[in-house]
């Protein structure tokens, strides 16, 4: 049997290194240019990480590392998680953190917990709610566009998700603006872990209050259960101890997060992607019926989740390099859904594209949960967006993105309707 080749140099790719200068506001050329040379591309880290942390910007390694059960979802499995326990906030690598959610559970405890709450996202459940997300669109839009001025991400793309996912899970929806708080902390602990490292006063100023919060509401649900998520869940650890606290409320905190976070960034992409293409724009105008084809087309073009997490659980090979049990592989969608290989003219927007097999939503077992909710609530902004403003069109020379490796999205999106 021949043994896997050695893992290449990695030199770094840049100035700065994989997240050098103009990287967040233009990562494509960065990983069409690893995709050639170094398609496993070992990341330089500053730190002990073991196995080492890879990068994989082609389709095939990709999708195939989502769906080998060599890999697992548990980050704490990893040798640059293990080796650096101290840079880490213990909040994180504890029960109740985030990285022991459905979102970073093996088979069977994630068959078990996502069976949970599957039903409240199903196409069948999620279509229901088209009355009441398209109420809070139009309540969201008319006084922004009465104006003629406003900021996309502040007064449609942040709200909207926010409102929705906290009436399904039965919160009150005015605490969206808090939530939003909350989440920019707790997700900040992974702008910079390449290079500083996380920031644990960052994350508890986040989580911290979070998990209180809805620690309240499910005590409150305990007392009297209402029609919502959050009640559902506490009954079903009550009638058949599905549940314990800690996995309760990660995935209530999972849900809230996750619910509206991806989605902000879905509607602010796409929103970006049409003005920066009007030829697309028009056609879209033109041809309403492709508006489902189109936020999948944006979902491709920039995806709002660019990459995500595996542990290697034992020696094997992708694409020729050797990686080490122990090694985390950060599967690059973002990268995966401009690969020629798989999309021809992977840098076209196109509204109309054909067979378009993105990577956005994941892929196998962990494919998102939320995504037909995901879809619903970009169809009914699009389409409203559309509708009320007729000559919408971009309001500043340019726009500032994120300073997130993973989470890609808009800090404003001023428009003219």
């Amino acid at each position: 049997m021949s043994q896997p080749s050695p893992t290449p140099a990695s030199p770094s790719p840049g100035p700065g290194g994989p997240f050098g200068p103009g990287f967040f506001a233009d990562p494509y050329p960065l990983y069409a240019n690893l995709r050639r040379s170094q398609p496993v591309f070992r990341i330089p880290i500053p730190a002990d990480v073991g196995a080492g942390v890879f990068l994989l910007t082609r389709h095939a390694e990709v999708q195939q590392t989502l769906k080998d059960p060599r890999f697992s979802a548990d980050r704490r499995n990893a040798d640059a998680v293990a080796r650096n326990r101290d840079r880490f906030p213990p909040e994180l690598l504890g029960d109740e953190s985030l990285f022991r959610s459905m979102l970073t559970m093996d088979p069977p405890d994630h068959t078990r917990v996502r069976g949970l709450v599957s039903k409240a996202f199903t196409p069948r459940h999620v279509a229901k709610l088209r009355p009441r997300i398209e109420a809070i669109t139009r309540e969201l839009l008319a006084p922004a566009v009465e104006r003629g001025r406003f900021d996309l991400m502040a007064e449609l793309a942040a709200p909207l998700p926010a409102i929705v996912i906290a009436e399904l899970l039965g919160v009150p929806a005015e605490d969206h603006p808090r939530f939003r708080e909350w989440a920019r902390e707790i997700i900040s602990v992974g702008a910079n872990v390449t290079t500083t490292g996380p920031d644990p006063s960052r994350f508890r100023r986040g989580f911290d209050p979070l998990a209180a919060y809805l620690r309240e509401i499910i005590a409150a649900r305990r007392r009297a259960p209402a029609d919502d998520l959050i009640s559902a869940l506490v009954l079903a650890q009550e009638d058949r101890d599905a549940l314990t606290d800690a996995e309760l409320l990660t995935t209530a905190v999972l849900l809230l997060l996750a619910g509206h976070e991806t989605t902000t960034n879905l509607i602010g992409n796409g929103t970006l992607a049409l003005l920066q293409h009007p030829a697309e724009l028009a056609r879209l105008r033109a041809e309403p019926a492709l508006l489902r084809n189109a936020i999948e087309e944006m979902l491709r073009f920039d995806s709002p989740v660019q990459g995500t997490v595996r542990v290697a659980s034992e020696d094997l090979s992708l694409g020729g390099v050797a990686i080490g049990k122990g090694a985390l592989v950060v599967c690059g969608i973002g990268a995966a859904n401009r690969d020629p290989a798989e999309f021809p003219e992977p840098d076209r927007f196109d509204v109309a594209r054909e067979e378009i097999r993105h990577l956005s939503f994941g892929f196998g077992t962990h494919f998102c949960l939320g995504a037909p909710l995901a879809r619903l609530e970009a169809e009914v902004a699009f389409g409203a967006l559309l509708e009320a403003c007729p000559t919408l069109a971009l309001d500043a020379e340019s726009v500032e993105h994120r300073t997130h490796p993973v989470l890609r999205g808009l800090l404003a999106l001023p428009v003219r309707a």
